[in-house]
This record gives structure tokens, sequence and C-alpha cells, in this order.
């Protein structure tokens, strides 16, 4: 693992070498783009969690690690609050 990233490191290719989290599926993943554009395609706080967290019935754990695997395959940025944006899909 750590091979596979210092080698995506070295050639600048770290989003395409984004894993997503164990456990996920990709149809999680595909809720939470779709809960996370309903909420305003942002992630700041409880009010943003909870109804996304209720869509897609995934943890709030899950929803954290999803947020940041979004960040590394730069699927989202990161805002000055905390929080984070999804920058594709229906949030492009």
């Amino acid at each position: 693992m750590i091979r596979v990233v210092a080698a995506c490191s070295a050639l600048g290719l770290l989003a395409a070498c984004a894993i997503p989290p164990q456990g996920v599926t990709q149809d999680q993943l595909q809720w939470y783009d779709e809960a996370v554009a309903s909420v305003g395609c942002k992630m700041v706080g409880e009010s943003d969690y909870q109804p996304v967290a209720l869509q897609t019935g995934l943890t709030r754990e899950q929803l954290l690690k999803i947020g940041s695997y979004k960040l590394a395959a730069e699927q989202a940025v990161e805002l000055q609050d905390g929080g984070i944006q999804l920058t594709t899909g229906a949030c492009s």
C-alpha cells in the first residue's frame, strides 16, 4: 500500500490512486454524492451530516472517511471553516 501511494505521489497521480474507504461500496459513494448535493454540496456541521446520514444510512465515521477520500481523489475541496465542498457531478 505504501509503495503504491509513494509511486502515485511520485508520478503526480495521487487523485487517480485514491482508494475508497474499506467497506464502502460504489453504490454508497453514489448515495453520498446525491445526498450531499441535496444539502447544498457542502459538509460542514451537524445540519449537513444528519440529513446525509439519514439519506444514505451511513454512520458519521463513514461520512468523514468518504469526505477524506473525496478530498484525496480531488472530487472535493476543503473549506476555510473546516468542512468540504464536493466539486463533481451535480456539485460541479
